[in-house]
Formats: structure tokens, sequence, C-alpha cells
């Protein structure tokens, strides 16, 4: 409000410009503020200094100060580093208002053109801490008051779009609004300038204006002409974003957020939304702003089953059409599941109002990305020079679940506008187009973590923001293609197929390259005589050589003796599915019969690949470098560990001793009982060879009985499937190794979230399967390495390995207990650690945790036994005085490990935090920071994961195609076929590449999930022992009882996971060093 000894009317004016709530509020308010001044708006960075020479009282001086001090960093040169430079800026979205503030601080003449008249998008932003900060700086808390209070970390797009608004229109940026922008228009001739294509028929002064930068920030569905975008693909994903009232009362106050939740790691809660709601999601949003906003992703048939869909459609537009979209199926969809999310706490939901006065609810496609292939050009004409610049989601449509869109939007902004600077100062065309590629680069791999920690310190230069910067990672040479003269047509990049058959090409002899390889891995062996990659392997005793080679001690070649040929390849198959990791293709039966000579070459590819660049030695390959299967080979134990479990809970005689196949000879003794048999019948296909099969058709899938082509193959408990066909039953979902299981009764295959359970000791308290056991990595098969140091633990035995069939009971006291529930396994000692904390913070940690805390910091005297100088350290951070206005720029500390178990032990067990709400609101702060960090890594993998997916169908369908042509009988040339061929191998190696990528996936997924089990469990566990001893009924006992011996397993499994990560590291440092 103004002062009210005001007499001013421009005072008026300025306090409701401050504020306005609606985008016609500020224009009007703002307008009459510059008749009240006598202002021309729009003029620049001197309207900016006139204003503020008028508006000199208190309330506008603290925005002056703010404004000024960002203002007067040396990289604007005092607003004249741009001055004869005039932009037009596309879009007033959230970065194109950004792009034009920093253009205008710049001292450039800005001109921004909207299509929109008002700003009414209600959906919620994430913010990251430099967003935070940089907002801040440029007056956020003046413009809108709740701005980040507390623990938020985020803001509405229209409040965003608002204080832009705002600052844009005092730094004299001239914004035209209901203005269309179609394209550019080209000096007509020399001394003339380039123009702006506008619709409708704009005002003579705005269709006149002749600018030399455009910055196009007019969202993913327009880009200018010339640029050219690829779409990244995934499978389908269904986002459903859904805005409610939000009413401020106190119980919605009161109602936490939720930073994210995703199924990939805490599928207890999904489970439970499916058996109460029918509703079955990927992951859910929720925050807390203007309106209670909620996002998540839903599958395809559950929109289906509740009748949100009409029908079933291939086309992703029309499945999601106004025509196929059931508006209140919508509505009570989006409502259960934010009822359910909440716990009902948020009352009878009612729905905000769009643009249109509709409920705020709505269905859309992220199954494509789009990336524009560079992020600037420059066009010529006549001697005039436009540099043409993308920023937004024309440049890249960001994946939401991520939270990474306007953060990264900004930073584009940024670069964008120190590229401006970069063409004002004269610099050449093609070293601007460089360095502004090689910022590019780095945009995509930005996260808060590997940037700059001193947000403070970021401003207009890269460098600032960005470590390890390196603005030549682009050549001026390799842009020459963005700079188009004379207005020629945009130069065309190469297709993928044009470099495909390049490479195929260039890669000719890729067949004979294998059989050489072959014949040097087999060279030496008894019996073995490689002369082709057909009939020379058909005994049995080839391939097993090559096994050997690659893993010696498995058995002596000499034990082969007398082993029939069916039975040699067999072993040879599971061995090198077992230890080497090498998935099989074909059965052991098309090799003897060599029914599939292509399926057996592409099999050998394989091993070529993982260790073509391996030592000749006769001792073991070491796993874990980069391109070999170590990744696929670890979930293959892991899903052979659970099937042995699963057996022994089933009363099967599954051995449980590590896997090692024999072969039998009538010389040798049976194998001792403890050893698994030689060959399992049931679960090696040893039937004969059909005639489908000999006339060369390869294998059946083993759901479909369909034929199976090359690419196609997938290979899972030992039998064959289309990766189409080996899906779950329930909800259609990709099954990966160690996520699925057959279920006993009707025989199909489920994801762990929707296998039916029997209803016995098979279900967990939280109604999912109990914690799958992960398989130690073999002495025989890993180098040795020391294993990761854990808490000891007096009294307690050893974990028992995963080979035992029983566990002995363990008692544990209950220092014992607390010091387990709170074990930390996530080596991290390669990351950068967090900045040094304040002294007085150091201080607080370094002595409560040598005087009086244990374990993760649980009170040995509690609270009261905290040293004096500890508490008096906390009350000084606390008590310093502050103004206002330092207050409402206040940052969180920064805590490093020891200090923030600190402060968990004092807000878990004594509730002292609340006398100090700086550090408890930054501790509040961390948490939700965590969780978003973990929600976001699980939505980058999930993201990746079906992207994956994707690109494995296109190269099935190329493969099917080419396999096609080799096996028909027409009588094509010789070399034709070779060419077909060597792009055959090529595409398995792709394939290879891929899956090995998507296993490495898996392994994080899998760390994620039992994160996610320890902190559930450990919350479970501290509940019973916080409770009285003497109060405890014998029900409590058995469930803390049960409660540990869960927690044990998922400490097991993350050490197992630990062992295998840090072996696999150690054995590529010295791979890298044999190098």
């Amino acid at each position: 409000m103004a002062s009210p000894t005001s007499t001013n009317p421009a005072h008026a004016h300025f306090e409701s410009f401050l504020q306005a709530q609606l985008c016609q509020d500020v224009l009007s308010s703002f307008q009459g503020l510059c008749t009240a001044l006598d202002v021309e708006p729009g003029g620049g960075l001197p309207q900016y200094s006139k204003i503020k020479d008028q508006l000199n009282y208190w309330s506008a001086k603290s925005l002056w100060a703010k404004l000024d001090k960002r203002a007067g960093q040396a990289v604007y040169q005092q607003g004249r580093a741009c001055s004869s430079t005039k932009c037009l800026v596309v879009g007033a979205g959230p970065c194109g208002l950004r792009a034009a503030v920093e253009l205008a601080l710049l001292g450039a003449r800005v001109v921004l053109v909207e299509k929109r008249t008002k700003f009414s998008r209600h959906n919620v932003l994430h913010l990251w801490p430099f967003t935070i900060h940089d907002l801040r700086a440029l007056g956020a808390k003046k413009f809108y008051g709740r701005f980040c209070t507390g623990t938020l970390d985020h803001i509405s797009i229209r409040q965003l779009q608002l204080l832009l608004l705002k600052v844009a229109l005092l730094l004299g940026v001239q914004i035209h609004w209901g203005v269309t922008f179609t394209g550019i228009q080209p000096p007509p001739k020399k001394g003339c300038g380039w123009r702006a294509q506008l619709q409708p028929s704009p005002p003579a002064l705005l269709a006149n204006y002749e600018f030399d930068v455009l910055i196009s920030a007019a969202g993913g569905k327009f880009v200018p002409e010339g640029f050219t975008v690829r779409e990244m693909r995934g499978k389908l994903a269904i986002g459903i974003t859904a805005n409610f009232v939000n009413g401020r009362s106190v119980e919605e106050t009161q109602v936490p957020e939720i930073s994210g939740v995703a199924r990939i790691y805490n599928q207890s809660f999904f489970q439970s939304l499916l058996k109460a709601t029918g509703i079955d999601l990927e992951n859910i949003v929720y925050y807390k702003d203007d309106t209670h906003y909620f996002v998540m992703t839903a599958k395809k048939q559950c929109l289906l089953r509740l009748g949100v869909l009409h029908q079933d459609w291939p086309d992703t537009d029309r499945l999601l059409s106004g025509a196929n979209v059931v508006p209140e199926a919508l509505q009570r969809f989006a409502r259960a599941a934010a009822d359910f999310a909440t716990h009902g706490k948020l009352g009878k939901l009612e729905f905000a109002q769009d643009a249109h006065g509709r409920p705020d609810v709505s269905a859309f496609d992220f199954t494509s990305m789009m990336r524009a292939e560079s992020s600037a050009r420059v066009q010529e004409k006549h001697g005039a020079r436009l540099l043409l610049g993308l920023v937004g989601d024309c440049l890249v449509e960001p994946f939401w679940p991520l939270g990474t869109g306007v953060a990264r939007g900004f930073l584009a902004a940024f670069d964008a506008a120190w590229m401006v600077k970069r063409w004002a100062e004269g610099a050449g065309p093609l070293e601007v187009l460089a360095e502004r590629e090689s910022l590019y680069q780095l945009l995509s791999q930005t996260s808060p973590e590997n940037m700059h920690r001193n947000v403070a310190q970021y401003g207009l230069d890269p460098a600032t923001r960005y470590p390890n910067l390196n603005l030549r990672a682009v050549t001026p040479n390799q842009v020459r293609d963005l700079y188009d003269v004379m207005a020629k047509e945009p130069v065309q990049r190469k297709s993928d197929k044009t470099d495909a058959g390049k490479l195929a090409t260039g890669s000719a002899g890729a067949q004979g390259e294998l059989l050489r390889w072959c014949q040097e891995q087999t060279a030496g062996y008894p019996g073995v005589h490689v002369t082709d990659l057909a009939s020379s392997w058909a005994s049995g005793l080839a391939l097993c050589a090559l096994v050997h080679r690659l893993r010696p001690g498995l058995l002596e070649p000499s034990e082969l003796q007398g082993a029939g040929a069916l039975e040699v390849t067999t072993w040879a198959l599971k061995m090198a599915e077992e230890e080497l990791g090498i998935i099989p293709v074909l059965s052991a039966q098309a090799v003897v019969a060599g029914s599939d000579p292509l399926g057996l070459i592409a099999y050998l590819s394989h091993f070529h690949s993982a260790f073509k660049g391996k030592p000749q030695s006769p001792g073991p390959v070491s796993q874990g470098s980069p391109g070999t299967p170590s990744a696929v080979l670890f979930l293959g134990k892991l899903q052979r560990t659970l099937q042995r479990t699963r057996a022994q809970e089933n009363g099967e005689d599954a051995g449980g001793k590590k896997l090692r196949l024999e072969v039998e000879t009538p010389s040798t003794e049976k194998t001792p009982s403890t050893e698994e048999p030689s060959f399992p019948e049931s679960s090696v296909l040893l039937t004969p060879p059909s005639q489908h099969e000999e006339a060369g058709a390869g294998d059946l899938c083993a759901i479909c009985g369909e034929h199976l082509y090359i690419l196609e193959r997938l290979c899972a408990d030992d039998r064959l499937f289309h990766r189409s066909c080996f899906r779950c039953h329930s909800c259609e979902a990709t099954l990966w190794p160690s996520g699925y299981r057959q279920h006993p009764g009707d025989g199909h295959f489920y994801c762990l979230q929707h296998l039916p359970q029997p209803g016995h000791k098979e279900v967990g308290s939280d109604g999912g399967p109990e914690p799958q056991e992960l398989p130690t990595p073999s002495e025989d098969s890993m180098p040795q390495v020391p294993s990761v140091p854990t808490i000891p633990q007096e009294g307690a035995s050893p974990v028992p390995s995963p080979s035992q069939t029983t566990r002995r009971l363990i008692r544990l006291s209950s220092p014992e207990r607390q010091r387990l529930s709170s074990l930390h396994l996530t080596p991290d000692s390669e990351t950068e650690p967090p900045p040094k904390p304040p002294r007085s913070c150091s201080a607080l940690a370094r002595q409560a945790l040598e005087g009086s805390f244990v374990g993760w910091g649980v009170p040995a005297q509690g609270p009261q036994g905290l040293p004096d100088s500890v508490l008096a350290a906390m009350e000084e951070e606390e008590g310093s005085p502050s103004s206002s206005e330092e207050e409402e720029e206040e940052e969180d500390v920064a805590l490093d490990s020891d200090m923030e178990q600190v402060l968990l032990s004092l807000a878990k067990n004594s509730g002292t935090m609340n006398k100090y709400p700086t550090w408890r609101r930054t501790l509040l702060r961390h948490a939700k920071e965590e969780e978003m960090k973990r929600f976001c890594k699980a939505q980058a993998i999930q993201r990746r994961l079906n992207e994956i997916e994707a690109a494995l169908r296109e190269l099935e369908a190329e493969g099917v195609k080419l396999e096609l042509a080799l096996r028909s009988q027409s009588s094509f040339p010789e070399q034709q076929k070779a060419l077909w061929l060597e792009q055959l191998l090529q595409l398995v190696q792709k394939k290879n590449s891929l899956v090995a990528e998507e296993a490495e996936l898996m392994i994080t997924v899998k760390e994620l999930n039992l994160e996610e089990k320890q902190l559930q469990l450990d919350q479970e566990l501290r509940s019973y022992m916080n409770q009285e001893e003497t109060l405890k009924t014998a029900a409590d006992r058995q469930a803390e009882e049960q409660i540990l011996r869960k927690l044990l397993d998922v400490v097991d499994q993350r050490d197992a996971l630990i062992r295998f990560q840090e072996e696999r590291r150690l054995s590529e440092l010295a791979s890298g060093a044999e190098a």
C-alpha cells in the first residue's frame, strides 16, 4: 500500500501496479503510472531511469535497490553493451520474458509480441535454487509476497509471468498483445532491414520495426523456418493435470505437498491406489500455489477401463482428442487420485476454471519430445544480417516429471542474451554461432548438482554458471551450415539412412573380422577347427572353447569327451549367459542342426563386440569395463536367485548353491547332490528341431507361437519371446530381469506390482511382494575387492548369503537396532562435497556428535544433554538481528552429512527444532530437495527406458526387413547380400548396446527401490522402538522382529549392489591401466 501521507497520484498507480494480479490490471496501472509521470512506455533503460527518479519514496526505493544491483553488474556495461541493437522477442512465456529482461539490461531496444491477451495457466513449475535466487534479485517478493516462503520451491506459470512482465515493463520493454508472429520478411533491397510478418494487421510503428536479432520463445509448436527439429520418442505416455480451488483454509495449509512419488521405486503406494480406486498411475506430483495443482502419468488401459477414453486408437492425437475423452470421467479420475494422494484432507475438491471457463483438468501426450538441432542461426541478405535464437520449449521441450523446464529455460535465456552481447561486440557470425552451440551442448546435462554451487554469483557470463566451461567445444567450421548468406535454402543435414549406408559400406568385411576373431579365440583347442560361421559350430566344441577362453576354470576341455553335441552346446549357451552375460538368441537345437546361420552369426557377434578389446591371456576376462554386459549378467543372476528363493518357499528342491553346470560323461562321477543337475530338463528346449526351423525359420515365441526374427528375440527363463509379447499380463508394461514373476496358477508373467497374491506369506506388510534377494557376485566371476565398511553390530551374526536356505533369528538390543535402522550405504566419494557450512554450524555438528550422540544421532542423554555451547551457537544464529529486507532474502545454509544428522536427531527425538525456525526450515527444504532429486532421477530413468524401448522397436522393424531379404530365395548379387549382412550385424550391435544400457538403468532402479524400502522400514521400526518396553504387547514385539528381519534383508541387498558397483569400478580402473 502507498504511504498514508502520500498525495502523489503516481504512488497509488505504482502500488496498484505492484499488487495487480491480472494481466490487464498490470498494463492499465502501468499506463496510468507512465501518464502520471509523463513518461513514454517502452523506452528502454532511459524510461526506467525517469520512473526511478520521480518515484523515490520508501516502497519504490526497495525495488530500485534490487534492480540497480542487478543492472550494476559489470557485464551490462551500465546499459551500453547492446545500445545499438534492436531485438524482437516472440512469446511472453516465462522464458521469453526472462530473455527480454536480460536484453533490456544490456541496453538493447526490445520489442515483444504475444498472441494471447491474458495469463491463465495455473500449472505449477518447480524452481531450482538458482531460479529462486534470480527471481528474488529481480524483486519477486515485491510483486508476489508469498514467493517461495518457507520451504516452497515452486510457482504457478501465471504468477511467474506476471512478475516478469512487471520487471520487463519497468525496464522499458515494448510489449504488443494479441499479435501473432507468422514469419520474417527479408530486406527488399540494400539499406533496408529485417521485419516481422504479423497478424492481424499490426500498428504502423510495429509493422515497420526493423530488427537485427530475433529471439523465438513461442513454444514447441512454432519454430522459425530454417531450424531442424529432432523428435525424441518414447512409448505412449499420457499426462493428466488438474487444478483445484485453493480456499487457503487452515486445514488446506496443513496438507503436505508431494514433491514426487514414482512407481519405479515406491510400488506400495500405487498398489494401494489401484486397489482402492482402480486408478493405475506411473507417478504423481502435488503442489500448493494459487490452486491445488496435481500432475500425474496414467496408464492407457486404466483410462479405457474407467471410461475416461471412449475407444483405443493407435494414433495418439486421435486417442486424446476432445471427441475421444469423456470430460466427466476425466474429472472423476483426477479428483479420486488427488483425494487418495492427500488422504482426503483437502475436503471437497472443486476444479478451478481455465481460460475458457471450464474445469481446469486436461489429458496430454508427452510421448514425443522435440529438440532443435541447433540453438541459433544467422541469415544475411543485401548486407543486412539477422541473428536468430531459440529459447524455451521451441529449443527443447521439457520432460515435465523432471522439473527442469523453467530452470533450463532461464539458462537458455541467459545464453541467448550472452550471444546477443557477443554479436553487438562485433564478433564474427561463425564465432558467435560456435560459442552458442558449445553452450547448447551443456544444456541437457545441467542439474543443480553439476553447476556452480554459489548461486549468488550467477550472472549473464556463462563462466559464472557452468563449471569446466569450454566455449570452443564447437568450432566455427562446424557451424557453417547455420550461416545462410543471400537467403539461400538452408543446408539440409544428412539423413540417418545415408549415414547408416555409408557406415555399412565403410565397414565391409565385418563378417570376415568376426570369423578371424573366433579363429584366434578357439585356436589350440583339440577337435576345434573353425573355418566358417555355420557348420564349424555344430558339434558344440567350438562354442565351449570360446567360453573357456573367456572364462577359464568352468571345466577342462577334456571333460567334454563323450558328451553329445546337443548337451555340449546347451552347456555352452547356459554358461555364456550365466557367467559372461551373453544372452542367447537361438536354441541349442538350431546351433547343432545349423538351421539358423544368421542367428548364429548374430550370437557370435555379441561375443565379439563385448570382448574384442580384451587381451589374449589365459586368465579370465574381467567384467565391468565399458561395453561389457556386466549389468546384464548381474540382473540375470538376480533373477535366477529370485527363482530359487521362490522355489524354496514353495517347497521345491532348487539346490541353493551357486549355479555351476558340469558335463557328465560315462567316465566321470555324478555331481554332488548339493550342486545343480547338469542340464535342467524343464528349463532348456530339448525337443528336436521342427521342419519349420530346419528350413531356416529360426525359433518360435513361447507365448504367441509366431516366428521370431533375430532382432525380435528376447531370452528369459531359458525360453525365447517377442519383446512385444513379454509383458505384464495385467498392465502390459515391459518386463525386466528381477522385476517379474510367472504366476504358478495361470502361467502368465506379471510385473511385481500386478502379480496376483495367493494370500499367504508371499505378501508383505505393505501388500507387496517380499524384498527380493540380491546375488552376491561370485569370486570366480568378479575380481576380489574389499567390501564396503558398515557400522559394527555387537552380538549380531553375519547376514547369511543368498545361497543359504535358512536364516537364523537374530536378536539385537535396542541400541543395536537403532544403529541398524540408520545405516546409510550410499558411497559417493567421487561427488563434489557440499560447501563448507558456517562456523557456528560446524561447531554445532562437531560438538553434538562428539558429546551427546551415537549411531545416527540418537541422543544418549536426551536433548537436555547437549552442551551449552552448542545451544548457544544455535541461538546466536537465530537471534542475530536482521532487517525485514534481509529476512526476505534469507538463504538456507548448506548442510554437510554430520550436521544434517544432528538436526534430524533433534527434530525427531526432542522437538528442540521448534525453537530454531531457521534451522528447521533449512532442514525441511533440504529434505524436499532430496525427495525431488530422487523423483527426478526415477523419472529420467523411466523416460530413457521408454526411449530405449521405442528405439528397439525401430531396430526390430529394420532387422526384419533385412532378414527377410537375406533369407529370400531371390538371386540377389552376393555383394548386395554381404552389404545387407553387414547392416544386420550393425543393428545387432546397436540392440546389444541398448540392452546393456537398459540393464544399467534397471540396477539404478533397484537402488532407488531399496533406498525407499529402507526409509519406510526405518520409520516403522522407530515407531516401535519409541514405545516403552513395558507397554509393548506380544504382537508388537513380533511385528518389530518382522520389520527388523526385512531391514536386514534390505541392508544385505544394498550391500550386494554396492559391492557389485565397487568391483566393476575397480575392474574398469584395472582395464584402463592395462590400456
